[in-house]
């Protein structure tokens, strides 16, 4: 049977070309297909998918974990949110670009270059805010801001590419709930650091030189082991199948290749009020709540709370949703009710916390009049609060678990999911670049919550065509390979093309 008569035929099992726990085949010769570990503690050859998927976990521990421990002290560690609300702005603004394209340029630089190079904006945003703290330098400030947006662009849209497609069909969800959680490791250690730093520190002021230090030197570091990464064209899965990209990628392919996949598929713009979304409600948690409402060392022990919650939350969610004992499509349908059902009740608690105080009656004229003092873990009534920001940080990670798992469940090819992790981090990075400036605008914090309860749960609604009529239980092997320039022989393990021809879809 020659092998243009085989793209009729359905492979109908995971482990036709994903891979599965129970069918494993021999990995081929060479140190990166080696095991590691010791005894029965194995946790696969360099060049597979759970080792590589956990460097790149420790890339975003180190880098973006940091910073978003940073972040979520509101202000970017500083007692004024005016400079962090201007970089943010920036940030949000070029990732917004960047990201939107950057599954192009992953395909075309290869992840371990991409996530190298986003690693550095990191770094020199920190630094940037620990030179403002000594020196007037908006400029260098700004340009800190904007590079970082270019860098994390790259960066997550490499890390979505990863985690996207180097699992097999029934393991993504396992896949995002291993990956947030270490990545939030980050976070939760990074929150530690201003929180031992300043365990005494009652009031509401900017961190130490050494918390930006201690920042500085895990991002870089975190680029570093970046650098170490293998390409994607070098990874074999369990079963013995490869990832689906293009052989040899240039700058027109890739370009038309982001073309082709909305309008190949044009329905997929239905999940970009979702992309929009993901990310807006952060200024608001981290500003108008945390930055707001508390002092330096309750700041600090928020933020490690908020991202301790997405861990748990992603251990949850991320096996939920590989649940085999029910289909893909009533599992997406689930997710998404559940997701639902989650802001409603989540959000609208939230209204009873945010009602009771204005921008104005927590602002600097209010705290030097003596009319509030931000609040500490020993101010009673501090348990409510504490519990609503550890239900925000659930959310958070709920909801980018769901919406990276639903792209996930609409292709396997790491073409095709790059440049769909780049539309969302695009998009979800003009989401908050826009949140961000209404911010420095003074928008009041109920405008604010306001503005996340309206579109989360409009983006929801919005998303549910896609998600109860476009998933699919599987995706043939030979619909990925369309537009390549990838044979079966390339993706498939050995000797499996030759099984199918012979004995049909059952390998």
């Amino acid at each position: 049977m020659a092998e243009s008569d085989l793209k009729s035929a359905h492979i109908g099992t995971e482990t036709a070309y994903q891979g599965s726990a129970e069918d494993e085949a021999p990995p081929p010769t060479g140190w990166m297909y080696k095991p590691v570990g010791f005894g029965k503690f194995k946790i696969g050859w360099y060049a597979s998918p759970k080792f590589q998927l956990g460097m790149v976990a420790f890339v975003c521990f180190l880098c973006p974990g940091m910073f978003n421990a940073l972040s979520g002290l509101g202000g970017g560690g500083k007692a004024d949110a005016s400079l962090a609300d201007d970089m943010n702005t920036a940030l949000y603004s070029t990732f917004a670009v960047v990201g939107f394209f950057a599954g192009t340029f992953v395909n075309r630089m290869g992840v371990r270059l991409a996530l190298s190079f986003g690693g550095i904006g990191y770094c020199i945003y920190s630094i940037s805010l620990l030179v403002s703290v000594h020196a007037y330098v908006p400029g260098f400030n700004i340009f800190a801001g904007a590079l970082l947006g270019v860098c994390a662009g790259l960066l997550w849209a490499a890390q979505g590419t990863i985690m996207m497609s180097y699992p097999g069909e029934q393991r993504k969800g396992r896949y995002f709930a291993w990956f947030w959680a270490i990545f939030n490791v980050g976070a939760c250690i990074g929150s530690l650091i201003p929180l031992g730093q300043n365990i005494n520190v009652k009031t509401n002021k900017t961190v130490g030189d050494g918390t930006y230090i201690a920042f500085i030197v895990l991002m870089f570091f975190g680029a570093c082991i970046a650098l170490f990464l293998c390409d994607a064209d070098k990874i074999v899965r369990p079963d013995g199948s490869r990832v689906i990209l293009m052989k040899n990628p240039s700058w027109w392919t890739e370009i038309r290749g982001l073309w082709e996949t909305i309008a190949s598929e044009p329905w997929i713009v239905l999940l970009f009020p979702m992309f929009w979304s993901s990310n807006w409600f952060y200024t608001y948690q981290q500003n108008g709540i945390n930055g707001a409402y508390f002092d330096t060392r309750t700041k600090s022990l928020n933020g490690f709370l908020y991202w301790f919650a997405q861990i748990v939350a992603a251990v949850i969610i991320g096996p939920l949703l590989d649940l085999e004992r029910f289909r893909r499509t009533t599992r997406a349908r689930a997710a998404l009710t559940i997701l639902f059902i989650l802001t409603v009740v989540i959000w609208g608690s939230g209204y009873a916390w945010q009602k009771r105080y204005t921008r104005e009656s927590v602002g600097t004229d209010a705290i030097a009049a003596g009319l509030f003092t931000a609040w500490d873990w020993e101010t009673p009534g501090y348990v409510g609060p504490m519990f609503l920001y550890f239900f925000y940080g659930m959310y958070d990670a709920i909801w980018q678990g769901i919406v990276y798992w639903l792209m996930g469940a609409l292709g396997n090819s790491g073409r095709k999911l790059a440049n769909l992790a780049g539309f969302y981090k695009g998009l979800q990075s003009a989401g908050a670049a826009v949140m961000w400036s209404l911010d420095k605008n003074k928008l009041s914090f109920m405008g604010e919550y306001a503005s996340n309860f309206g579109l989360l749960c409009g983006s929801i609604l919005i998303a549910a065509p896609v998600v109860f009529l476009k998933i699919r239980d599987t995706i043939s092997v030979e619909e990925e390979i369309e537009g390549t320039d990838e044979t079966l022989e390339d993706v498939l393990p050995p000797g499996a093309v030759e099984q199918k021809r012979l004995g049909g879809d059952n390998i």
